[in-house]
């Protein structure tokens, strides 16, 4: 299969329109461009940590499946450095146009000391705590998806050398053993951080848990992509297999039902316990068009899917699965947006230009690095220990 030349092109005319528009938003609309640019953030940030959270558990249970698509992983992980960078413009506009809490200490100290909510979270809750808290997650993440790729890489060189390659399946193992509680504890940071705290009086002990779901989701409905095209263009077309597919299938079929048990107890429970402090957060997105968000959410990040993939010879069949992942990148921007959004479009759901051209400009961005990576590797771990077993073929020994 050939890929036209267009579709080589796009990462690159992404990126440009994007910056194009997102300059124009910071001179005309800087309150608009801020919350589309956390919006657009929030929105891949989700998919890269979903991939250092796949690679670590296919390392943890020593999986052989899954070991065609490590690389991907791999290399979606890798792109968080990347978002450290691009994580520039909300660090910029956090204390201006993003965060009530942090205009309040800018512009009022008094205050904001006043605010209870506020300083009870003290010190995280500061200009100190918010800077340094991102400085310390992405050193984590390129920490954890370094070490990961960097060991994977060298098992790629091993060649007949089984002592190196033993070795790093350990080191492999062993990062992804203490990762699995950096990565959890980490996320849920980030997630506080810079999304719940957009509403900092808020209270939910599950919002880091939601945030996992709805990442994993979204990032196995890109893998199937992912996987897909290059199956069919030519780089994993020997390794890649039904039951990669299948299995993808499988769990991105788990992970709907997680998400959606997930969501609705961090709402009934909120519900029923009908406290002031943590019912105004859905109080608010029950105005206007934002109720029919929440139906949208429902039934399109779960019913929808739920019934598409209750067959299990489904989850191989292209001419469904694939449309049902773009759906999938659709529910999750409605998601996102529920939670961003209402603040500064308080009457209904709108979906603005900035929005699009912060998405293409992130996404066009991370697409250029991510080929960028592929195309310097081997796009298969070829000598993972477990390939052989992925693809069906096994070797016994001679005792004679």
């Amino acid at each position: 299969m050939v890929i036209p030349p267009i579709w080589k092109k796009l990462p690159i005319m992404l990126a440009v329109i994007g910056a194009v528009g997102g300059a124009v938003g910071i001179a005309t609309l800087p309150k608009q461009f801020a919350h589309s640019y956390l919006l657009a953030f929030m929105f891949f940030l989700s998919i890269c940590l979903g991939g250092l959270f796949l690679t670590l558990i296919h390392h943890i249970f020593d999986a052989a499946w899954s070991v065609p698509l490590r690389r991907i992983n791999e290399h979606l992980g890798f792109l968080l450095p990347v978002m450290g960078i691009l994580f520039i413009p909300i660090a910029i506009f956090a204390p201006t146009e993003l965060y009530a809490w942090l205009i309040e200490l800018r512009t009022d100290p008094a205050a904001a000391h006043a605010d209870h909510a506020l300083h009870s979270k003290q010190p995280l809750f500061s200009f100190g705590g918010f800077y340094g808290t991102a400085i310390g997650l992405f050193a984590v993440w390129t920490w954890l998806s370094y070490s990961l790729r960097k060991w994977s890489l060298r098992q790629d060189d091993a060649g007949k050398d089984n002592a190196l390659r033993v070795l790093c399946t350990r080191k492999l193992r062993v990062h992804s053993a203490y990762g699995i509680y950096l990565f959890a504890f980490s996320l849920t940071l980030a997630v506080i951080m810079w999304m719940k705290s957009l509403e900092h009086q808020w209270f939910s002990t599950m919002y880091g848990v939601y945030y996992f779901a709805a990442s994993v989701w979204t990032t196995l409905a890109t893998l199937y992509v992912i996987t897909t095209v290059l199956q069919k263009t030519g780089p994993l077309e020997k390794v890649i297999t039904k039951r990669q597919r299948l299995d993808i299938g499988v769990l991105w079929f788990a992970f709907t039902v997680f998400y959606a048990y997930i969501h609705f107890s961090q709402y009934f429970l909120i519900y029923n316990a009908n406290i002031p402090e943590e019912t105004f957060y859905y109080v608010k997105r029950e105005v206007g068009t934002w109720k029919q968000i929440g139906m949208v959410i429902i039934f399109g990040h779960f019913l929808v899917p739920f019934v598409a993939m209750l067959n299990q010879d489904i989850k191989l069949k292209l001419p469904l699965m694939i449309p049902l992942a773009v759906w999938a990148w659709l529910m999750h921007f409605c998601d996102m947006s529920f939670n961003i959004m209402p603040l500064i479009h308080k009457s209904g759901f709108t979906v603005h230009w900035l929005d699009f051209t912060c998405m293409a400009f992130i996404g066009g961005v991370l697409s250029l690095v991510f080929i960028k990576y592929f195309n310097a590797h081997k796009p298969y771990p070829v000598n993972d220990p477990r390939l052989g077993e992925a693809l069906g073929v096994h070797q016994y020994e001679d005792h004679k």
